[in-house]
C-alpha cells in the first residue's frame, strides 16, 4: 500500500496551561455545552410546535444549527488541544476545519440574507405572502445557503492543497485564513478567488439586507402603529445579530490581516469573541426577543420544574 504522506502543523495560539488545564478544559468544556444546549433547545421547539413551522422559525432554526456545527467544527479539538502538551493538526485535517468554519460563516451570511427578504415580504407584500415563501421556496434559499458556499470553499481548499509549504506554525487556536502565510508563495488566483468569494456571499449579503431593510422602514414609516409594532418585534431579533455577526466577522478578518507578533494569551482572547460571545448570543436573542419561541420556552422550563 502506498503511503500517505501527511504534513503536520503546530497552532502557536494557545496560552502555556500548566496546572491549570484542567480548570480551563472543565471552563471551555461547559460553555460548548451550554452553545449545544441552548441553540438545540430553541431548534427543537420549532421542530415540535406545527404553528412554528413558518418560514421565519424555520430560517432561525437553520441559524441556530449552524452555530452548533460550527462550534462542533472547532471545540472538540480545541479541548484535546488543552489537554495536549503540543497542539498539533494535519494540515490535510487543517484544510477540513478551514472549509467548514468558512463555509457555515458564510452560509450564515446567506441565511440572514434571506431571512430580511422573508422580513420584506411579509411586511411589504402580506397578501402574496403565502404564494411567495411556499414550501418549496423555503427549501431552495436553504440548500442554497448552505452548498453555494461549500462549493466555493471547496475550490479554495483544494487549491491550497496543493501548495507547497514554507512555514509549519499556525498563529491562532484554529485554522482560519492565516493557512495562507505557510506558502512559500501565494499564487494570485487564491488571493483573488478569495476575495470574489467574500464579495460573492458576504459582500452581495450585506448589500441586500441593507435594501430590503431599507425598504422594509420606508413601508413602516408610511404605516399604522400597529403595522410598526409588528416589524420591530420580527426585525429587531434579525437587525441586532446582524449587526453583531458583522463586527465580529470585521474583527477577524482584521486579526488576519494585521501582522503584529501578539502574544499567545492575546491571540486567545482577540479569537474568544467569534467562537463563544456569537454561538451564545443567537439563542439568547431569538428565545427572548421572539414572542412565540419565548412563550414555549417559558412553557418548557415551567414543566421542568414541575416534573
Amino acid at each position: 500500500m502506498d503511503e500517505v504522506n501527511v504534513t503536520y502543523l503546530i497552532f502557536d495560539g494557545h496560552v502555556e496551561l500548566n496546572n491549570y488545564k484542567y480548570l480551563y478544559f472543565m471552563l471551555v468544556f461547559i460553555v460548548y455545552l451550554l452553545i449545544i444546549c441552548s441553540n438545540s433547545t430553541i431548534v427543537y421547539l420549532i421542530w415540535k410546535h406545527p404553528n412554528l413551522h413558518e418560514p421565519m422559525y424555520i430560517f432561525i432554526a437553520a441559524l441556530l444549527m449552524n452555530s452548533v456545527l460550527f462550534s462542533t467544527n472547532i471545540y472538540p479539538k480545541f479541548l484535546v488541544d488543552i489537554l495536549s502538551d503540543k497542539q498539533i493538526i494535519s494540515y490535510q485535517a487543517c484544510l477540513v476545519q478551514y472549509f467548514i468554519s468558512y463555509s457555515l460563516v458564510n452560509s450564515e451570511f446567506l441565511l440572514l440574507a434571506t431571512m430580511a427578504y422573508d422580513r420584506y415580504v411579509s411586511i411589504c407584500k402580506p397578501l402574496q405572502y403565502p404564494m411567495i415563501m411556499r414550501k418549496i421556496t423555503v427549501s431552495m434559499f436553504l440548500a442554497l445557503a448552505w452548498i453555494y458556499p461549500a462549493f466555493h470553499f471547496v475550490a479554495l481548499a483544494t487549491m491550497c492543497a496543493n501548495q507547497k509549504l514554507c512555514s509549519f506554525t499556525l498563529k491562532g487556536v484554529f485554522c482560519t485564513n492565516t493557512i495562507f502565510k505557510l506558502f512559500c508563495v501565494t499564487p494570485k488566483v487564491i488571493t483573488v478567488f478569495g476575495v470574489i468569494t467574500s464579495i460573492d456571499n458576504a459582500g452581495f449579503s450585506m448589500f441586500f439586507i441593507i435594501y430590503t431593510y431599507i425598504r422594509i422602514l420606508k413601508i413602516c414609516y408610511r404605516s399604522s402603529a400597529e403595522v410598526r409594532k409588528k416589524a420591530a418585534q420580527t426585525c429587531l431579533p434579525h437587525l441586532l445579530l446582524l449587526i453583531n455577526y458583522f463586527v465580529l466577522i470585521t474583527y477577524d478578518l482584521i486579526i488576519v490581516r494585521l501582522e503584529y507578533e501578539f502574544t499567545k494569551t492575546v491571540r486567545l482572547i482577540m479569537t474568544l469573541p467569534l467562537v463563544v460571545y456569537n454561538p451564545l448570543f443567537n439563542p439568547i436573542v431569538y428565545g427572548l426577543k421572539m414572542k412565540e419561541i419565548f412563550k414555549y420556552l417559558k412553557r418548557l422550563f415551567c414543566q421542568q420544574k414541575m416534573n
